[in-house]
């Protein structure tokens, strides 16, 4: 068992702990939702290491649990110095759309209980503050559809049992709608040629052909898609060095409809193609919330 990769799914209510681990169980994991944690110990005396199709195992572990934030730390420092190769991914959301969520799905909140939405929220932020600051790995979900979110999520599951490779994501977005919060690197590309001002390309989005092709055969936009990949590939190999897991390149354009999903797409085959484990996400392409 010890050989198995570990992830313990927690974080807010509301921030999509359902769709990571339906991610993870995609991903071929084992997989417990709302897991009470002094049952694990427990549950990773069971052989199913023996099941060579097992990736991993998941479980959610949250607030459904009374007495949870009592007893996470014993049971999590307990199973870090047995052996087991262990991590705590931590979703959270900005506050006004958890309200929004729970709005549209109608669910009670898990501390609701004599107190409004909003009391609730603020109340399980503060109980979790101490989880979140140990997790390993943190995302802020808010501006994540769920289709997005998942393929987050799957990147994280799909890693190697020994984490020695640094998982790329690239991101494209449009700064009027915010600029993301979870990107380790940004590079502005409102200085190239706009198809929106093109009548017959404005409705069309950046991995259209005639989008890529727009954009891409402007010289500009070939200089200086030289300059960023030698910049990339000179500083993903001192990321890797210092043992980063997990490296979001973020492109944002003014709507993230057309020169940033271009350049991102760019980027993405240029990482694919020199073998480096690399997804693509378009945040401001595509409806749907979490």
């Amino acid at each position: 068992m010890k050989n198995l990769k570990i992830t313990v799914i927690t974080g807010l209510s509301g921030s999509g702990k359902s769709t990571a681990i339906a991610a993870f169980e995609d991903a071929g994991h084992y997989c417990v939702d709302n897991m009470p944690v002094e049952l694990l110990p427990k549950f990773l005396e069971l052989p199913i290491e023996s099941n060579s199709e097992v990736a991993g195992l998941a479980f959610v572990m949250d607030l459904r649990e009374k007495g949870f934030t009592s007893k996470y730390k014993s049971v999590f420092n307990t199973m870090r110095d047995k052996g087991y190769r262990f991590r705590v991914l931590f979703l959270e959301a900005d506050e006004k759309i958890l309200i929004r969520r729970y709005s549209q799905t109608r669910r009670q909140h898990p501390l609701t209980h004599g107190q409004d939405l909003t009391e609730a929220i603020r109340s399980e932020k503060k109980l979790l503050a101490d989880l979140k600051n140990e997790a390993d790995v943190v995302i802020n979900t808010s501006r994540y559809n769920v289709h997005n979110l998942k393929s987050v999520i799957l990147d994280i599951a799909q890693q190697s049992q020994n984490y020695s490779s640094m998982r790329i994501n690239v991101l494209s977005f449009g700064f009027k709608n915010g600029i993301p919060l979870n990107v380790d690197s940004i590079i502005d590309v409102r200085f190239l040629i706009n198809p929106y001002f093109d009548p017959e390309l404005k409705e069309l989005n950046g991995e259209s052909k005639a989008i890529r092709d727009y954009v891409l055969q402007n010289e500009e936009t070939q200089v200086f898609l030289k300059k960023y990949f030698d910049l990339v590939d000179y500083l993903i190999p001192l990321y890797e060095k210092e043992g980063k897991a997990y490296l979001t390149l973020g492109v944002g354009c003014t709507g993230g409809q057309h020169r940033s999903a271009t350049i991102a797409r760019s980027i993405y085959e240029h990482l694919k193609n020199h073998g480096k484990p690399v997804s693509l996400t378009h945040r401001d392409i595509g409806p749907g919330t979490i």
